[in-house]
């Protein structure tokens, strides 16, 4: 399941469907992004998310289904918000279910490096100084290379 919305998504709803449609799996990994108050040295009063319609998606397709490759998973379910977004509000959901955690785990930290690196996500902090249009951190290009 992949989906790109506006509106809050509830992490209980999520969980209990991921694991009420795997019955045979021995685990549940979540993973919840959240807009937070800093960044780069920046008090953040808020964040604007765009991205490519039909070009996000395809790419949420393609990593997931590399990821399905890499690892003996059952389900990946993502969802990405877009638009205006406030302190503490949740920004993205990864959701794997699993037959053993190892891979829940690691299938879910390889989503979001790839999502992070590849997914067409435009991102505009609102700060206490500026408007700032971000950059790729140079951590997340590295964590994208450590799974080559």
């Amino acid at each position: 399941m992949i989906r790109i919305q506006h509106q809050d998504f509830d992490l209980n709803a999520l969980y209990t469907d991921l694991k009420q449609h795997n019955l045979h799996a021995g685990a549940i990994v979540t993973f919840t992004g959240l807009v937070r108050d800093f960044n780069q040295g920046n008090d953040v009063t808020g964040l604007f998310l765009e991205h490519y319609p039909g070009m996000t998606e395809r790419t949420l397709e393609a990593i997931i289904e590399q990821a399905k490759e890499r690892f003996f998973v059952d389900r990946v379910d993502v969802i990405h918000r877009v638009g205006q977004l406030s302190l503490g509000d949740q920004i993205v959901y990864v959701g794997v279910s699993s037959q053993h955690r190892e891979e829940a785990f690691d299938c879910a930290q390889y989503v979001m490096d790839y999502l992070k690196k590849q997914a067409p996500f435009w991102k505009k902090e609102t700060t206490t100084h500026a408007d700032v249009w971000l950059t790729p951190a140079d951590k997340d290009q590295t964590a994208y290379l450590n799974w080559e």
